[in-house]
């Protein structure tokens, strides 16, 4: 398992100093960035270094917040996750 996050990923944090992001340590954020903007080779790592159970877990508690309306459908879809239930953990949800 590669753990590097994939240099074409590098225009998604153009605000930080690439070389020292760890996907450990920065799993909010690379999640986020790479959910919101990755192409196909980007995603295959997200999944092989986090797990679907990580990912099903990020968007349920921050997908409805951090992700593009539509980027955060399409991984509800993909994950098998309801909009609904994925919000169900927001601080805004009645």
């Amino acid at each position: 398992m590669q753990s590097a996050i994939p240099i074409s990923a590098k225009p998604f944090f153009q605000e930080y100093i690439f070389s020292r992001l760890d996907p450990r340590e920065h799993a909010l954020l690379v999640i986020e960035r790479i959910l919101a903007y990755g192409n196909r080779v980007e995603v295959r790592w997200l999944f092989d270094f986090y797990g679907i159970s990580q990912l099903q877990k990020w968007v349920s508690e921050n997908g409805s917040r951090l992700l593009p309306k539509r980027r955060y459908h399409l991984w509800c879809v993909v994950l098998d996750l309801t909009p609904e239930m994925a919000q169900k953990k927001s601080v805004w949800s009645h």
